[in-house]
């Protein structure tokens, strides 16, 4: 069976973990964020040395291992059950992050939307994710040079995904909005995807 799925999409910034959070809080969503599957690894965790190795110089760990972790993370909340994929929605944020990763899913995941939050002001960004590393002491967001790297990981892996899903699926969502606009226009959105069948 495959996940009903709409896909949290942006730049690192883009407000991608605020929309999740409170989307997730909605009956029937379940939010999952890769980057805090991966957060939550340890050093003492082969997957977890990957992690911090590739984060460090602000790029995006390979596919084998971060499908693996994601597989892994799904398979845990269903057990545990807080994802219950006959009823609920799945909200992914983080993943896929390159069109290999999305090939990779075709089997798992069916994409009913991919909510694209746009944010073309380099600065608004950067403030952002540096705002970020001081509330949730995240020190892969407070360098500027890695918030460069990272952006330009972005640019060059993770946005042609949005080409692979194409015009029909994506939904660009100015996202220099107040978080409760940017909510606004992710709702109207969603009213109009197709209800489970």
């Amino acid at each position: 069976m495959k996940y009903r799925t709409i896909l949290l999409f942006g730049a690192p910034g883009a407000g991608k973990g605020t929309q999740g959070k409170i989307l997730g809080s909605i009956p029937n969503f379940f939010h999952c964020a890769c980057g805090d599957v991966f957060r939550n690894l340890t050093i003492e965790n082969e997957l977890g040395r990957i992690f911090i190795d590739y984060s460090s110089r602000g790029e995006l760990v390979p596919d084998e291992p971060t499908i693996q972790l994601w597989r892994r993370s799904i398979a845990a909340s269903q057990s545990l059950g807080r994802f219950n994929p006959e009823r609920d929605t799945l909200l992914l944020d983080g993943i896929p992050r390159s069109p290999q990763q999305a090939k990779m899913l075709e089997d798992t995941l069916e994409i009913v939307a991919v909510l694209n939050l746009t944010c073309p002001d380099f600065n608004r960004l950067v403030e952002r994710l540096q705002r970020r590393a001081l509330r949730e002491n995240r020190l892969d967001d407070a360098n500027l040079d890695l918030i460069r790297q990272r952006l330009a990981t972005y640019e060059r892996d993770t946005r042609p995904v949005l080409d692979y899903y194409g015009p029909n699926l994506v939904h660009n969502i100015d996202s220099t909005q107040t978080p409760i606009n940017v909510l606004r226009s992710i709702l109207r959105i969603l009213a109009d995807v197709p209800p489970r069948t």
